[in-house]
């Protein structure tokens, strides 16, 4: 008992939190203890870091289990929660693990026709399972000049994608993985970039203008000629977006003057 009530003070939940407080919980700590929100060159935080996600990760996978095993839960929990989705790597930097086809190859060759078409048929249940959860992410790596005006891409993992030229105008990006993410000459008018992680973003002549910044982290990310007039960076003369080693030749300002 002690120990469950270890993995709930991990996730700051009280006992006997939902499915969704727990993984919502998990999330948001994420989020906070990322690998790469943590300057490369500070030993002593990255290795807290570390070692707190993986506390964060065996409490989560510890209450979905308890979650799982639940009587109720057949009635009451959603069916996209039957097995997580996937942990986040602690032993190196942030890289999701989306599911690989080739991984139950040896099995797949020793069943019966019967169970092969089981098998397919929950692969294809899994793979909606990572779409409904929080930690979606597209199917196709490549996304260039996609239309995505308006999308609800909220806490959606984007990291790495390549997304050249797409068209991201309006669209809820708050709260998003957006890591390396390669948005060059992307249309992100009026979007919503509240709290996303931009690290080392690519963001070379994309249109940001009036889109929101604030609390976002645009460490590293090259805004080459980017274009930021009207952007919400802050309030008043408190300016609230990370931008350490960003890079922002010829970059037209929030009031319209151009970085030199």
């Amino acid at each position: 008992m002690k120990e469950l009530e270890r993995y709930y003070k991990v996730l700051g939940l009280d006992h006997g939190a939902s499915l969704d407080e727990i993984n919502q919980a998990y999330k948001d700590l994420v989020f906070i203890w990322h690998p790469d929100r943590i300057p490369k060159d500070n030993q002593r935080l990255l290795e807290k870091a570390t070692a707190k996600l993986q506390e964060i990760n065996q409490a989560r996978e510890q209450l979905r289990q308890i979650h799982q095993n639940s009587p109720k839960r057949s009635n009451s929990a959603p069916k996209t929660e039957t097995q997580p989705a996937h942990a986040y790597k602690t032993a190196s930097p942030y890289q999701p693990h989306p599911s690989q086809p080739g991984q139950n190859s040896q099995t797949h060759s020793q069943q019966t026709h019967s169970q092969q078409t089981h098998s397919q048929h929950s692969h294809s249940q899994n793979n909606h399972q990572v779409h409904n959860q929080g930690t979606w992410r597209p199917h196709y790596r490549d996304l260039n000049g996609a239309d995505l005006q308006g999308a609800n891409l909220k806490e959606k993992d984007l990291s790495s994608r390549s997304l050249i030229g797409a068209d991201l105008s309006h669209a809820d990006l708050s709260d998003s993985f957006l890591h390396k993410v390669n948005l060059e000459k992307a249309n992100l008018y009026k979007a919503n970039l509240f709290r996303a992680n931009l690290l080392e973003a690519n963001l070379k002549g994309a249109n940001l203008q009036e889109a929101n910044l604030i609390g976002a982290d645009l460490s590293g990310a090259d805004l080459s000629g980017a274009d930021l007039r009207g952007a919400k960076i802050g309030f008043g003369k408190r300016i609230m977006v990370k931008l350490t080693r960003a890079i922002l030749t010829g970059t037209i300002l929030p009031d319209g003057s151009i970085h030199q």
